[in-house]
C-alpha cells in the first residue's frame, strides 16, 4: 500500500474518532433491558434473522448440524447470479441429466438441451429442479476455468467467507450425502447474503413462470413456486401476507427444511427451519414471523444518533470544501424490542482498514444482543496526491524510506526557471523604456519634417523653397 493512501486512511480514521469521541456507551442494566420471550415451536432447530442488520431475533438450536436438502439451492443460485449474466446459455450434460434422473424434483430436461441461466434459476428456485442445479454448477465451474468440482469448492469457500462454521457442501442440489451438511444459523447467513442480490430476490419471490420452448422441448414448461406461504400451488391455508419468497427442501434424512423471507414495517426477516415435519415447518414459520413482527422494530441510526450531527461534522472538511469529511450511513438501522428506545442501546466504535469508503463502524447492542451497526463513511472529497512516495526499506533496515518523486522535482525546477525568465524580461523592458520612448519621438519628428518639406513649392529663379 502506498504511503499516501495509508496516510489518507489514518487521517480519516483519526477524524472519525474525533467525531464519535462524544459517543458515550450507554450503560444497560440487565434489570431494565427487556428482550421478548420467544414462542414455543415444535421444530427442533430454527432461527429468525433480520437480513440487513444481522440481528438474531429468535434462536433454537440454530448451530445444530443437519442435512439441508434442497435449501442448498439457495447457495447454488446465489453463486450463479454473482458470476453469470442471465442470458448465458446453459447446456445440459450427461451428468446433469442422468445423475439426477432418479430424483423426485426435476423438470425432465434432456441431453444437450439448452436454456438460459435465468430460465435454469427459475427452475431451481421455484420447482427445485435437481438437474438444473447440477447444470448450473457445471456452467459456473467451467466459466471460472474449472469444472463441477470447482463450483463445489466455491460453495464451501463462500460459506466460510460469510461466517459459516458448521457447513460443508458436497453437491449443488442437496441430494442425500453424508458429507453434505449445514446449520440453521449458517443457512440464515447464506440466505441473507443471497437476498441482498436484486436478481436473486426477484426470482425467489416469483409465484409462476413459464420456460419457453427449447431445442429439445417444443412446448413451453410452466412452473409454480412450491413454497406454500408464497404461492398456493397446492393449498391456500399456509399463505402468509408478508412472505416475499423462500425455498423448500425434503429428504428422508433431512426431514422438511424451509427458508422463508418476509417484509413488514421496515423489517426484512429470514426464517430457517430444519429437520421438521410437514406441515409443522409452515406452522412454526408463521408463528415465528408473527412473533418477530409484533415485538420488534427497526430504528434508523442516522436519524436518531444525536451525538453525531451535521453541525458537529461540517467543520471537518478539506481545504475550502464544506462537505463533511465523514458521515453516518443513512440506510443503517438497529432492531430492538418495541418497548425499547434508541438511547437504550449500547454503542461501541471500531476503526479498521476497509476497501470501501468506510473509515469506522459503530456497533450497537441491547440486552446482550447485537442489534445492528452503521458505517462511518468518508465523504466524496478528493485529496491531492503529495510529492512524496514510499519505498520499502532493505531487509537490514527497520523501517521505510520516504523519497521525493523525480517528476515533481522536475516540475518545480521548470516552474522556477519560467518565473525567473519572466521577471528578467519584464525588468529589461522597464529599464529600457526611456530609450524606447526617445527613439519613437525622434522617428516621429523626422517624419513630420519630411512631410513639411514636401509640401513647400520650389522656386527655380531664387532656387529656394517657398
Amino acid at each position: 500500500m502506498k504511503f499516501t493512501k495509508k496516510l489518507k486512511r489514518v487521517t480519516a480514521g483519526l477524524l472519525a474518532a474525533l467525531c464519535v469521541l462524544q459517543i458515550n456507551p450507554q450503560i444497560t442494566k440487565a434489570d431494565d433491558a427487556y428482550w421478548p420471550e420467544g414462542v414455543e415451536i415444535v421444530s427442533p432447530s430454527a432461527i429468525v434473522m433480520e437480513v440487513n442488520s444481522g440481528t438474531i431475533l429468535y434462536d433454537k438450536n440454530s448451530d445444530e448440524v443437519n442435512y439441508p436438502a434442497s435449501i442448498t439451492k439457495i447457495m447454488t443460485a446465489y453463486l450463479a447470479v454473482q458470476n453469470c449474466s442471465m442470458d448465458e446459455t446453459v447446456t445440459f450434460s450427461a451428468d446433469a441429466v442422468f445423475k439426477n434422473e432418479g430424483a423426485t424434483s426435476h423438470i425432465a430436461r434432456d441431453l444437450d438441451e439448452q436454456m438460459t441461466m435465468e430460465q435454469c434459476l427459475y427452475a431451481v428456485l421455484l420447482k427445485s429442479a435437481n438437474e438444473c442445479a447440477y447444470a448450473v454448477a457445471e456452467h459456473v465451474g467451467q466459466k471460472l476455468g474449472g469444472d463441477y468440482s470447482t463450483f463445489i469448492d466455491l460453495m464451501n469457500s463462500t460459506a466460510k467467507d460469510l461466517g459459516c462454521t458448521n457447513t460443508h457442501f458436497n453437491n449443488p442440489n442437496g441430494l442425500p450425502d453424508e458429507n453434505h451438511w449445514t446449520s440453521a444459523h449458517d443457512m440464515a447467513l447464506i440466505a441473507s447474503a443471497a437476498y441482498k442480490n436484486e436478481t436473486f430476490r426477484k426470482i425467489v419471490g416469483t409465484g409462476t413462470y413459464e420456460i419457453p420452448p427449447t431445442n429439445k422441448h417444443a412446448e413451453p414448461t410452466p412452473l409454480s413456486n412450491d413454497h406454500q406461504m408464497l404461492y398456493p400451488s397446492r393449498t391456500r391455508k399456509y399463505l402468509y401476507e408478508y412472505c416475499t419468497g423462500g425455498k423448500t427442501g425434503f429428504t428422508d434424512d433431512a426431514g422438511n427444511t424451509l427458508v422463508t423471507y418476509a417484509e413488514k414495517d421496515g423489517l426484512t426477516l429470514v426464517c430457517v427451519i430444519m429437520h421438521s415435519t410437514n406441515p409443522q415447518h409452515y406452522l412454526d414459520t408463521t408463528s415465528l414471523l408473527d412473533y418477530c413482527f409484533n415485538n420488534f422494530q427497526a430504528v434508523n441510526i442516522a436519524q436518531n444518533e444525536s451525538t453525531i450531527s451535521d453541525e458537529s461534522l461540517k467543520d471537518k472538511g478539506i481545504l475550502n470544501n464544506h462537505q463533511s469529511f465523514v458521515s453516518l450511513d443513512d440506510s443503517s438501522y438497529i432492531v430492538i424490542p418495541k418497548t425499547a428506545s434508541f438511547t437504550d442501546a449500547t454503542s461501541t466504535m471500531n476503526v479498521e482498514e476497509s476497501d470501501d469508503d468506510s473509515v469506522a463502524t459503530i456497533q450497537y447492542t441491547y440486552a446482550g444482543h447485537d442489534v445492528g451497526s452503521a458505517n462511518i463513511i468518508a465523504a466524496q472529497v478528493d485529496t491531492p496526491d503529495t510529492m512524496f512516495d514510499e519505498t520499502e526499506a532493505s531487509d537490514s533496515d527497520a523501517g521505510r524510506t520516504i523519497v521525493i518523486k523525480p517528476i515533481y522535482v522536475l516540475g518545480i525546477v521548470l516552474a522556477v526557471i519560467a518565473i525567473c525568465a519572466l521577471i528578467f524580461f519584464i525588468k529589461r523592458i522597464y529599464d529600457n523604456i526611456y530609450v524606447i520612448r526617445h527613439n519613437r519621438t525622434v522617428k516621429k519628428d523626422r517624419k513630420d519634417r519630411f512631410r513639411e518639406t514636401k509640401k513647400k513649392k520650389y522656386n527655380k529663379k531664387d532656387r529656394l523653397f517657398k
